[in-house]
């Protein structure tokens, strides 16, 4: 039996997936849906990496650019026997958010679709699809360990695991199914992984605020079909949400700003106002804002961004050189105080000192219900490994005074104190579903 390798790659944008519907003039399977497909080595023969094979379909099949994409999962190739084709599959999946809808197909599609992923089960699709997608969908683990993405990205993530598992109770599964998040397809298995959902991030409000909405709306029903619906409009208003967030902010923005961490829904409201210049943090331990500072360079080529060291940017924020700081935020506790990534008190201090105005961007799911604080202790090696007798503190987030805070730029304006308590009673009211059960 021949052996080929083939990447099979999935493009995700707001939840949704790209799946092309093969045509008439492929070698095989024609008629079905796919994803971005393609073999590892080139029509030349030449080898190459499945991902930057991967990287050359997507170009090849959306036309969508490097730039545009950025690998989320690399997933564990597989095997596949084709009796009928006389060919045995090594498949690669892949996984890339893609901050476009934009696909220019070529003469392999007839068609082509931004999906809710769970659509694989509904559709004719080319073999073993679902496995490979399995491969790369987001788990309990994913919402659990990632320390690089901001807290509105993991909370989608959380949605989709809600989603994707809920269809699978709704579709059934078969022997063949990859690991589940849940031992059962009923109802009372699928509010316990929602209940692994909540735990996974404790610090992180909007994880919370939108499971918990998930899971309140479909509670009547109390259904995985009822789950599954809650969840694919949750990701719709979640993406909604952060960007009318950022539209809020983005109006409020003057000319100089300052930001630190990886926030996306900052990076949208400075991307739609287009300052002269940036100051970005670099965000230690993991130097996310190094990353922030290409990104905005390369999207806003009229703009001088500049990047600078942790200890030196409260300093800098103050120097006179910045008209406003802007900062996420991954929790906002009901007095107005903002849990951020570590390194925003500061900042924010100095701002304040130096009559700068500090704009915390956020929908408001970002919103607690209670004023508990996790500050994610890092491993203390990072800071200190040799032998001398000292404690360590290497914390992820910090807490950010209430009276440090300018203004809450939210999906619904503005929000101060009795906005926020507003926002507090309603996020109370969706949590009790687990009170109902």
């Amino acid at each position: 039996m021949d052996e080929r390798a083939v990447v099979t790659c999935f493009l995700r944008n707001r939840g949704d997936v790209l799946l092309l519907r093969r045509s008439d003039a492929v070698g095989s399977y024609a008629g079905l849906w796919g994803g971005v497909a393609g073999h590892v080595a080139t029509d030349a023969g030449e080898e190459r990496t499945p991902e930057a094979a991967a990287r050359a379909e997507i170009r090849e099949e959306t036309g969508i650019d490097d730039a545009a994409v950025t690998l989320a999962e690399d997933g564990e190739p597989f095997t596949l026997a084709d009796d009928e084709l006389g060919i045995r599959w090594q498949i690669h999946p892949f996984c890339f958010d893609c901050v476009t809808r934009t696909v220019e197909t070529d003469w392999e599609t007839d068609e082509w679709a931004w999906v809710a992923p769970t659509e694989i089960l509904r559709r004719e699709t080319v073999p073993a699809l679902w496995t490979s997608y399995d491969r790369v969908r987001p788990r309990v683990t994913t919402v659990r360990d990632d320390r690089e993405h901001g807290s509105a990205w993991l909370s989608v993530r959380a949605l989709e695991v809600l989603r994707d598992e809920a269809a699978l109770a709704v579709a059934g599964r078969q022997e063949t199914d990859e690991s589940r998040e849940a031992d059962g397809d009923d109802w009372p298995a699928l509010t316990a992984l929602a209940e692994r959902l909540l735990a996974a991030r404790p610090s992180m409000a909007v994880v919370a605020n939108r499971v918990n909405r998930a899971m309140s709306a479909a509670s009547e029903e109390a259904t995985p079909a009822a789950i599954e619906r809650a969840a694919v409009e949750g990701i719709e208003r979640a993406g909604t949400a952060d960007a009318d967030a950022a539209a809020t902010a983005a109006e409020a923005l003057p000319e100089r700003v300052a930001t630190l961490s990886r926030s996306g829904t900052v990076r949208d409201a400075l991307e739609a106002r287009g300052p002269e210049t940036i100051l970005v943090a670099e965000s230690r331990p993991g130097r996310e804002g190094v990353g922030v500072a290409e990104m905005l360079s390369e999207s806003l080529s009229e703009t001088a961004v500049t990047v600078t060291t942790d200890a030196a940017f409260p300093a800098e924020v103050a120097a006179g050189e910045v008209d406003a700081l802007v900062v996420g935020a991954d929790r906002i506790l009901p007095d107005g105080r903002v849990v951020n990534k570590v390194g925003t008190h500061g900042a924010a201090v100095a701002a304040v000192a130096a009559d700068v105005p500090v704009l915390v961007v956020a929908a408001t799911d970002k919103v607690a219900t209670d004023d508990a604080v996790d500050r994610e202790e890092r491993d203390p090696a990072a800071v200190y490994d040799g032998d001398a007798h000292v404690s360590v503190a290497n914390p992820t987030f910090d807490v950010t005074p209430a009276n440090a805070v300018t203004a809450v730029c939210t999906e619904r304006g503005v929000l101060r104190g009795e906005g926020i308590e507003s926002v507090v009673d309603e996020h109370r009211r969706l949590a009790a579903w687990r009170t109902d059960e």
